[in-house]
């Protein structure tokens, strides 16, 4: 057995930060980090809810600009409206995957629906590899069955896990998978060891590899296991996502919902945002103004990576 499979499971804690004025709703924000930049391709995760939407307001997000990347939505509880610069108008709901690319450049709004008592879910992104950086535009909709272990429910939305592969395409190795245990079971998955993997707890008390993981933190595994095991310690169900994928070996820019390779890059994407150049279309439907973009730091801003593993 290698260094690599022997290394402990790292336990990583989110910061909360408020989204949306003055009645924000709240992330808990996981990747990125100091400590660890991504996971695989996987370069964002924000962890919100369970929010009651009648004291929170829920979620109003007016147009806005990604690059670079692929956001991944999936909820638990709630209903999301979806508009996007393609003149796609889709529905976030429990258990569904949207996923939108925005490689060259997309604009779109999530906006809770007034169906929506309690919003509660998580915000993925994917880092495009250079190659791909600036594909077109696409957005994809899929409804995984689930999968029923001894003792597990799990829906697999993107890659392969338990013999099930997502018919979602990634530009990457990547693997999602929401993963609910019974009451203090434990399963065993057969998992790809080039892969890095995380494990995100949404509810219960789960040992990752025997390391204990509370609510909203994410465990870190390095490449090298052939097989993970989750425990539930809980004596309710808990709920678990799995990200995983093969370690994304490129530094990436990330500033605002632009991700480049370089300052300059960000600099042309929120000129050409702020412009309403072509780049980005325009969201048809949202009833307001689109979003402006911030101001840059005066800094250059700094490629960054995970941190180098001794």
């Amino acid at each position: 057995m290698s260094n690599v499979e022997t290394r402990p499971v790292e336990v990583l804690t989110p910061r909360d930060v408020p989204l949306g004025g003055p009645r924000a709703m709240t992330v808990r924000r996981t990747l990125p980090q100091r400590a660890r930049t991504l996971i695989g391709a996987w370069c964002f995760a924000d962890h919100y809810g369970p929010d009651d939407v009648s004291e929170t307001g829920g979620m109003d997000v007016a147009p806005h600009p990604h690059t670079g990347l692929q956001t991944v939505s999936w909820l638990f509880s709630g209903e999301i409206e979806h508009r996007d610069s393609l003149g796609s108008h889709a529905f976030v709901r429990p258990g569904e995957l949207n996923l939108m690319t925005g490689g060259h450049g997309i604009a779109h709004s999530e906006v809770s629906t007034p169906r929506t008592t309690v919003l509660h879910g998580v915000q993925l992104w994917v880092a495009l590899p250079e190659e791909h950086r600036h594909t077109a535009r696409d957005f994809r909709h899929h409804v995984p069955a689930p999968v029923h272990l001894d003792g597990a429910e799990i829906r697999v939305f993107l890659g392969s896990l338990v013999g099930v592969t997502s018919p979602v395409p990634a530009f990457t190795p990547l693997l999602g998978a929401e993963i609910v245990l019974a009451p203090h079971a434990a399963v065993t998955l057969a998992v790809d060891p080039g892969f890095e993997h995380g494990l995100l707890v949404d509810r219960g008390d789960v040992r990752l590899a025997d390391v204990p993981l509370r609510s909203a933190e994410l465990g870190y595994v390095h490449p090298g296991p052939e097989t993970l095991t989750l425990t539930n310690d809980s004596d309710g169900p808990a709920r678990t996502v799995l990200l995983g994928g093969a370690p994304f070996g490129e530094e990436i820019v990330m500033w605002w919902n632009f991700i480049g390779r370089s300052h300059e890059d960000i600099v042309k994407a929120r000129e050409d945002w702020q412009n309403s150049t072509e780049r980005f279309g325009a969201v048809e439907g949202y009833p307001g103004d689109r979003l402006p973009a911030p101001v840059l730091p005066h800094a250059s801003i700094k490629p960054r990576r995970n941190p180098t593993d001794h």
